[in-house]
């Protein structure tokens, strides 16, 4: 029988975030596994892409050359691929009752586009209002780890989807600082989680946290 939501009968919306490299994919599928055990109905996606018109937006923002946009045109595509992915794939799962997982949501956007690349905090909000509305992930767990450990890690996947990894050090390493204030500004929502350590010690402590924050073994 799938176990509803602690929230009571609606589902429930896990995001993971990080930098390039962190391992949020195969934690994503380590904490699904976990959860389709206990009987919980689990639906895991992806930003950018998760719905038809969102993956179509993908191929252009994480293909091709590192200045194919400029930073405000890049965090609208962002936004109208996460409109999509909200409207066409989160809510109607989160409305079925099934846990929603995501390897990113709109902290990425925070990072990347706000911090990495200087957008300002307000135009960030403000695309998060018209295009999110109030709505926020249940639980937010932050994947950190050093930039050239995460750049090495991604550089070993040989993958066309590399545009973001091509942006340089420096940039990454506001993005890493970006993720860390968001963790320190909503600690409630957040967890950020130590990704240096051994495979299954960040596993044993995702699993700490979802257990601890929304009550499930």
């Amino acid at each position: 029988m799938t176990q509803p939501s602690p929230g009571g009968g609606k589902g429930t919306f896990i995001t993971l975030e990080g930098g390039e490299g962190a391992g949020k994919s195969t934690h994503i599928r380590f904490l699904a596994e976990h959860l389709r055990a206990r009987g919980v109905d689990v639906l895991t996606t992806r930003e950018p892409g998760g719905a038809p018109g969102a993956e179509l937006i993908r191929k252009l923002l994480v293909e091709g050359p590192p200045d194919a946009w400029d930073s405000t045109t890049e965090a609208l595509l962002m936004f109208a691929a996460r409109r999509d992915h909200l409207e066409r794939t989160i809510r109607p799962a989160l409305a079925r009752g099934q846990w929603v997982i995501s390897d990113r949501f709109a902290d990425s956007s925070r990072a990347y586009q706000g911090y990495g690349h200087g957008v300002a905090h307000e135009r960030i909000e403000t695309l998060y209002r018209l295009a999110v509305g109030d709505f926020a992930p249940d639980l937010t767990i932050i994947l950190d780890l050093p930039v050239a450990t995460g750049l090495a890690r991604a550089a070993a996947r040989h993958g066309v989807e590399d545009r973001f990894e091509r942006f340089g050090p420096a940039f990454h390493e506001r993005v890493r600082e970006g993720f860390r204030a968001i963790a320190n500004a909503e600690p409630q929502r957040c967890a950020l989680i130590d990704a240096d350590a051994p495979i299954e010690a960040v596993r044993a402590r995702v699993l700490q946290v979802v257990t601890e924050r929304l009550g499930i073994g």
